[in-house]
């Protein structure tokens, strides 16, 4: 019992004696480690994973180039092609809703532009003191477009001021283009439009009432345009290059417009345009003012070479030819009656000439 104790004391001296054998090659790390643990630790831990957060929040833009496809810009997350989506090939499928409170709210204190320049609240177009209690608000394209300016050269020959305001409601038109107003005087020539004529070149009246934009034709040529589109391109041309520098001022070539109709105050009925050439048609805007279904007249401008229609004739001739034909049928009919003539003295003098002989011959001989 008594010799346990020495062993047990002869068994610690070698365990420690065996740590201090050691204790030259190791006891220099558990020192340095343990002295710094306390500071040391949270660099040590810290610094390995920094490197593997930091590297999911570098992203270069080379890297969203390549796995962000457009409409984003490789430099920067706004999308770059905005506008270009709002752009088709076709009919853009828009709807004709009236629009509601809200938006009516939005655009009232939008401003239009006149050909001085003079800006007003876009309500005050069909509300206020001095306005017709209708009003049909038509929205064209580009001061340069020469469908919208047919569409209003056919307006303008089928319903007149004067029949607008003998209506049991008293109605009037009012135009908006998205050009700038510079333009507004030769537009008004160019159309002779006897209605008043604004300009919205920020295009936030259209933008928020609905209408969008495209450059297609459509499959159809509507019944107001009475002239190719060969010469209203040409026409068009020239028109910008009169202007001058203000050719490119005509407004947004992809804009869309549409008409709208308010009574009172309020929009009672929308048409929004599909196409370049998809205005609402001048019977269906005479049905929704209340006119009555006259067939709209062919216009007679030299410039759009207008044939006029005839009973009984496909075309008459133009003026050059006609004139020419009744020239030469005038000329004809002289000679024919210089002809008779003619014969009617050789005729004569054939009788005085036989009734002599007869005379002669009848004078008794001596």
């Amino acid at each position: 019992m008594e010799a346990a104790p020495p062993k047990a004391a002869e068994l610690t001296p070698p365990a420690s004696a065996s740590s201090a054998t050691d204790a030259p090659a190791i006891a220099s790390p558990p020192p340095t480690t343990t002295a710094p643990a306390s500071t040391a630790p949270v660099s040590t831990v810290a610094a390995p994973p920094t490197p593997a957060l930091s590297v999911p929040k570098v992203s270069t833009s080379a890297d969203t180039s390549n796995t962000v496809s457009p409409p984003f810009s490789p430099s920067s997350t706004t999308p770059v092609l905005e506008k270009e989506e709002l752009d088709f090939t076709g009919n853009v499928e828009v709807n004709d809703d009236i629009p509601t409170e809200t938006d009516l709210r939005r655009v009232a204190d939008l401003l239009v532009l006149d050909a001085q320049g003079e800006s007003r609240p876009f309500k005050t177009l069909y509300e206020g003191q001095g306005v017709a209690p209708r009003q049909l608000i038509i929205f064209v394209r580009h001061f340069f477009c020469g469908n919208c300016q047919e569409y209003l050269r056919t307006l303008s020959s089928s319903i007149s001021p004067e029949a607008l305001l003998s209506l049991p409601d008293p109605t009037f038109i009012t135009v908006i283009g998205c050009g700038r107003p510079e333009l507004i005087d030769m537009y008004i020539e160019a159309t002779s439009c006897p209605f008043p004529v604004y300009a919205d070149p920020t295009r936030k009246l259209y933008d928020l009432l609905g209408m969008t934009r495209t450059l297609d034709l459509g499959k159809r040529k509507p019944n107001y345009i009475q002239s190719n589109i060969f010469f209203t391109s040409v026409q068009s041309i020239m028109q910008g290059l009169k202007t001058g520098g203000k050719a490119l001022k005509g407004g947004d070539i992809k804009q869309v417009g549409g008409e709208f109709l308010f009574e009172h105050g309020k929009c009672v009925w929308a048409h929004r345009m599909r196409n370049t050439r998809d205005h609402a048609e001048i019977p269906d805007l005479r049905r929704v003012l209340g006119l009555d279904d006259t067939k709209i007249p062919i216009r007679k401008r030299w410039s759009h070479g207008i044939k006029e229609l005839r009973s009984g004739k496909q075309r008459s001739s133009s003026w050059g030819r006609a004139r020419s034909k009744s020239k030469g049928a005038k000329e004809e009919k002289e000679e024919k009656g210089e002809k008779e003539e003619e014969e009617k003295e050789e005729k004569g003098t054939a009788e005085k000439a036989g009734e002599e002989r007869v005379g002669l011959s009848s004078r008794p001989t001596v």
